[in-house]
């Protein structure tokens, strides 16, 4: 396949190096902030976002992408401008040539650009649109694409959280943009590739929930309450809820003991569950929300984060970064005014 070479300039200023502590490793043990502190959670997702972004020169869905969509709206250091000119600058090696690092790191920074021009300024960055025209381009027959297929559950194992993240990425680009030819064709394929292809589990179907909410076509109406009822009936008697609980996940560290669904409340599954209620329209006073929120203004940590035990082994727990950032992203939506 040819592509047309479209050279972008890099529209943000370089920024000026800041130093972000990093913090402790994650662990379970570690003591609950009091009181909860939206300006630890900016901390630790600036020392997780920037230094990710710093020593591995990528994006990622369980660190960056999310970084980018949740501390915006924190007040303090602008480090994500750095991640944010980060991406912008390899969308715009791409266009003069360079070959991506692979079809999924194409969506996922499509989505972190569109979820930020959305949130930020509310027009179409010129990166953006060539980070989504790219996206269709590199888009499989079946509607999908070639996801990582890392064993890193939820995030980096298959096709189709690719596919939802790909409907999410073009249903918050601003403007026109979804109304292109190139972005409706390829949203047409995707949308037949979703209709066809089940929800491998509740947590895919929970982005397929939010992905609705951006996008017409992907569930009718009846689907989005049953999703809702579904995502409902999971919270704990805490108010939380654990990530184990959203799909049935086998551990590398040892496969034949698996994810307990009943595990304690965590930050992953309590911040990105209360998120993507809101965004389905439930409201902030609905008690299944309310108490989402109480339970991540109680469970923050001292370093800023909430915690999340990987799926996968307990060398490292990355998705606890994607789950402070889907706390905060939450927070914001049920009208806590995490900018304070």
């Amino acid at each position: 396949m040819r592509f047309a070479l479209l050279v972008l300039p890099l529209l943000v200023a370089p920024l000026a190096a800041t130093d972000y502590p990093k913090p402790a490793p994650t662990k379970a043990t570690e003591p609950l902030a009091k009181p909860f502190s939206a300006a630890r959670a900016a901390e630790y997702l600036d020392a997780v976002g920037v230094n990710w972004t710093r020593n591995h020169q990528c994006v990622t869905c369980h660190t960056n992408m999310p970084y980018l969509a949740a501390r915006p709206l924190l007040k303090g250091d602008e480090g994500w401008k750095e991640v944010r000119a980060f991406l912008e600058k390899d969308v715009a090696s791409w266009s003069a040539g360079k070959k991506p690092k692979g079809d999924a790191y194409v969506v996922v920074t499509a989505f972190a650009l569109s979820f930020n021009d959305a949130q930020q300024t509310g027009k179409l960055h010129a990166a953006t649109r060539a980070a989504l025209d790219r996206m269709w381009d590199v888009q499989t027959k079946t509607g999908a694409w070639n996801w990582l297929k890392c064993d890193w559950p939820p995030l980096e194992h298959d096709d189709y959280y690719g596919a939802v993240l790909g409907a999410l990425a073009v249903g918050y680009a601003p403007g026109d943009y979804a109304t292109t030819e190139r972005a409706k064709a390829g949203a047409e394929k995707l949308k037949a590739y979703l209709k066809k292809t089940p929800a491998p589990d509740l947590h895919h179907t929970a982005m397929l929930l939010w992905a609705s909410t951006k996008l017409d076509g992907l569930m009718s109406g009846d689907e989005q309450k049953t999703a809702v009822e579904r995502l409902i009936a999971k919270q704990r008697k805490d108010g939380g809820w654990c990530l184990p609980a959203l799909g049935d996940y086998k551990r590398r560290d040892d496969p034949d003991t698996p994810n307990d669904p009943n595990a304690e409340s965590d930050g992953y599954g309590t911040g990105f569950v209360t998120f993507v209620l809101l965004r389905a329209g439930v409201k902030p006073t609905d008690p299944a929300v309310a108490n989402g929120v109480k339970w991540m203004k109680a469970n923050q940590r001292e370093s800023g984060r909430w915690y999340t035990r990987s799926l996968n082994n307990d060398k490292a727990h990355h998705i606890a970064d994607a789950g402070t950032a889907f706390c905060v992203l939450a927070l914001n939506e049920a009208g806590e005014n995490v900018s304070k």
